[in-house]
């Protein structure tokens, strides 16, 4: 099953996809679904219907309670930025100011002349979980969507801490869809890729994570309780521009496509604000 969090006349409202419609559900977005305990979507047959095509998608979740990122989580990646694998996650975190949907622009961060892309597959958390075990871990994860971590890699080295380099406003493209776990399971192998401009920069399978979603799931939630609506950035693969010689970043009119097989992509283009 895939929903999405669309853009209606007064506000969002969470929806079900089927056969290229999307069937509005009472819910503000797929958290507020989530929190209400995903309660089965064939009791909303009858509600209004949009075309796919011509849906505005917002951020998936818009406003989670915690966005837990995770860095250095794809073996590729790692070696290319020239370090030792992990024996932990390495994680930071992200406010929900920074969220876009799929299709919006990202705002290139005002100052930052290093501003990068960097596909992800996000984990969104389905059920309240703390100190879990890894089968409570597999039973938290509603699903998975599309998000990209787009990074002012400058902002980020000014200090040994990440958060001023990955959180500025409208820069964090999430979703356009979740596919549900018990379609995807709950540690997918997905081909991940990121274009830029139409040239593939990123393409990797989700399989290549150090860390994966059940293990950072155990891991968070051992630190901070983890809600419905939340979500996990699980890290990027190799191919980002910071890791290109001669380095590469993206500016004004850069059009960044990121896509996940069986979920979706999200295609955004940069501007100045």
């Amino acid at each position: 099953m895939k929903l999405a969090t669309v853009r209606i006349e007064g506000g969002t409202s969470a929806a079900v996809e089927a056969e290229g419609a999307l069937t509005l559900l009472p819910f503000s977005d797929v958290g507020e679904w989530l929190r209400a305990g995903s309660p089965a979507v064939e009791a909303y047959d009858g509600g209004a219907r949009l075309v796919l095509s011509e849906a505005d998608f917002a951020p998936l979740v818009t406003a989670p309670g915690k966005i837990v990122c995770v860095g250095l989580n794809y073996r590729e990646h790692i070696l290319e930025m020239g370090r030792e694998l992990p024996t932990h996650p390495t994680l930071f975190a992200k406010f929900a100011d920074a969220l876009i949907g799929a299709n919006d622009p990202i705002v290139l961060p005002p100052g930052s002349e290093a501003v990068d892309w960097e596909a992800e597959l996000a984990v969104v958390i389905g059920s309240r979980v703390s100190r879990a075990t890894e089968e409570e871990a597999a039973a938290a994860i509603a699903g998975f969507t599309v998000a990209n971590d787009i990074s002012a890699r400058d902002f980020q080295r000014r200090t040994t801490e990440w958060l001023q380099g990955k959180t500025f406003d409208a820069t964090t493209p999430l979703g356009p869809f979740l596919l549900t776990a018990d379609e995807a399971g709950s540690a997918p192998a997905l081909e991940i890729s990121c274009t830029v401009d139409g040239a593939t920069k990123q393409k990797a399978d989700t399989g290549d994570l150090v860390f994966g979603p059940v293990e950072l799931v155990r891991y968070i939630s051992a630190v901070t309780t983890l809600n419905p609506g939340d979500v996990i950035l699980t890290g990027t693969p190799g191919g980002v521009g910071d890791g290109l010689n001669p380095k590469e970043f993206l500016a004004d009119g850069s059009v960044v496509t990121t896509s996940i097989s069986g979920i979706g992509e999200c295609r955004n283009a940069c501007i100045l604000r």
